[in-house]
C-alpha cells in the first residue's frame, strides 16, 4: 500500500507551516481532506517515489560482509575498547594500535 504525505492547511501568513504527516491508503481510496485526529484541513503533498532498486540496506551490507570484502582484496580492521584495530577480512597485519603494528 502506498503512503502519502498530507500537509494542514492554515490561514494567512502560516500558510506553509502545517503539520506534515504521512498516510498508508490504497491507490483507489479517496484524498483525505480532512486530518483524521483533528478534523483540520489537508492538502495531499506531491512527494518523490520510495522506488526499491538494486542498491537496497541489505545488498549494501552483503558487499560490506568480511568474506565479501576479502574476496575483492580489502583488510578490514575492527576498532577494539582498547583503541587497538584488530582484522577481521583480508590480509595484513593481525592488530594496528598506536604503539605500532602486530603481525
Amino acid at each position: 500500500m502506498p503512503t502519502y504525505v498530507y500537509q494542514v492547511i492554515l490561514e494567512g501568513d502560516e500558510a506553509d507551516e502545517g503539520q506534515i504527516f504521512e498516510v498508508d491508503q490504497k491507490m483507489s481510496d479517496p484524498p483525505l481532506t480532512h486530518h483524521p485526529e483533528t478534523g483540520q484541513p489537508v492538502r495531499r503533498l506531491i512527494t518523490a517515489p520510495n522506488i526499491s532498486t538494486r542498491w537496497s540496506p541489505d545488498r549494501t551490507k552483503n558487499m560490506m560482509s568480511d568474506s565479501n570484502l576479502a574476496a575483492k582484496g580489502f583488510t578490514k580492521y575492527v576498532k577494539t575498547g582498547d583503541g587497538t584495530y584488530e582484522k577481521t577480512a583480508g590480509d595484513g597485519p593481525r592488530t594496528v594500535s598506536a604503539d605500532g603494528i602486530k603481525m
